[in-house]
């Protein structure tokens, strides 16, 4: 299976999550006939205006023949000394996420070599962006707008999202304008894919497609619980396996994107592998869940802690360590 985004290749989703017990504005009813039918129309009718549209223009310098490189052919033809740029476009999502500082977070891939951002609202406003910061790592940048009349959604903990917990997803698939789809929360802490080089993804079988990069993803009480970035497929079209970026970790990259114009991250020196059980019986453990470390850099913080190959950790301060992801 491949891989892909939504930006202009990459496909990304935003999820809303189905609360129903807890949720006044959209409860469902019991009764048809005169009665009110089920519908998301009430919180999406909130959160709507904090997802946004995102156009790009970018310039990516071309690779060259080596024998334009070579300054005797070049003078010989008369070729000129420029290098071959091309122009791009790319369109995408973005979610409000501080309506008074003009906040808006989406995927990295969304505005990679853009020279112009251009952020429409729901209401059909079209807003210069500038960037702020971005982290390829995770593939979450954040751009800010002039911050009049917007909408922000406000963020739920995603620690505390189930597999089975309904989601919308809410972007712009394909160019064709804000689009609504749902599902559920199929996975949760997926890692492994090699989509980024930090996974943890919340997985979910809501429809996205290419476009709906850096959408939110929230829950029924409309929080916003994640940001789209990309899909398994074959075809480059939806098949029902979508990932999001949690919320929690998105916001985090933010605010160091905020503070120190880049992500600063925790070192251990470390090399590990899965416990798996067949290790596991070969160590003489009960445990089969953790990662073995298998190579100690010198001078890391855990060789000065005293870590070995061959520990296995179990539990990171109050964490439990299911694996080396």
């Amino acid at each position: 299976m491949k891989t892909k985004r939504a930006g202009f290749v990459l496909v990304c989703t935003t999820l809303v999550m189905l609360n129903v017990a807890t949720l006044s504005s959209a409860a469902l009813p019991t009764k048809a006939g005169d009665k009110e039918l089920p519908s998301l129309a009430p919180m999406l009718e909130n959160v709507t205006p904090a997802v946004v549209n995102i156009a790009t223009e970018g310039r990516i310098q071309l690779r060259q023949n080596p024998l334009f490189a070579d300054p005797f052919f070049r003078q010989f033809f008369d070729i000129p000394d420029q290098p071959v740029v091309r122009k791009t476009q790319s369109l995408g999502s973005g979610v409000i996420v501080d309506a008074k500082r003009g906040l808006v977070l989406t995927n990295n891939h969304v505005i990679a070599n853009a020279v112009q951002i251009t952020v429409t609202l729901r209401d059909g406003r079209q807003l210069e962006a500038e960037l702020v910061g971005t982290d390829p790592e995770t593939d979450v940048a954040v751009i800010k707008v002039p911050s009049k009349n917007l909408t922000a959604l406000k963020p739920a903990d995603s620690d505390k999202l189930r597999v089975g917990d309904f989601v919308v997803a809410i972007g712009n698939p394909f160019g064709l304008g804000q689009t609504v789809t749902s599902g559920i929360v199929s996975a949760l802490s997926r890692s492994g894919l090699g989509i980024e080089g930090y996974e943890d993804f919340i997985q979910t079988d809501a429809s996205i497609n290419p476009g709906n990069s850096g959408g939110a993803l929230v829950n029924l009480n409309g929080d916003l619980i994640g940001i789209n970035t990309a899909i398994f497929s074959q075809s480059g079209g939806n098949i029902g396996i979508g990932f999001a970026i949690p919320i929690n970790l998105a916001l985090d990259i933010m605010e160091q994107l905020m503070q120190h114009g880049q992500v600063q991250r925790g070192f251990m020196g470390v090399q590990v592998q899965d416990l798996s059980p067949d290790l596991a019986e070969a160590f003489g453990l009960k445990q089969q869940s953790g990662a073995i470390i298998n190579r100690i850099l010198e001078d890391s913080p855990a060789s000065r802690a005293g870590l070995q190959p061959g520990d296995i950790i179990t539990r990171i301060n109050s964490k439990t360590i299911k694996n080396a992801g």
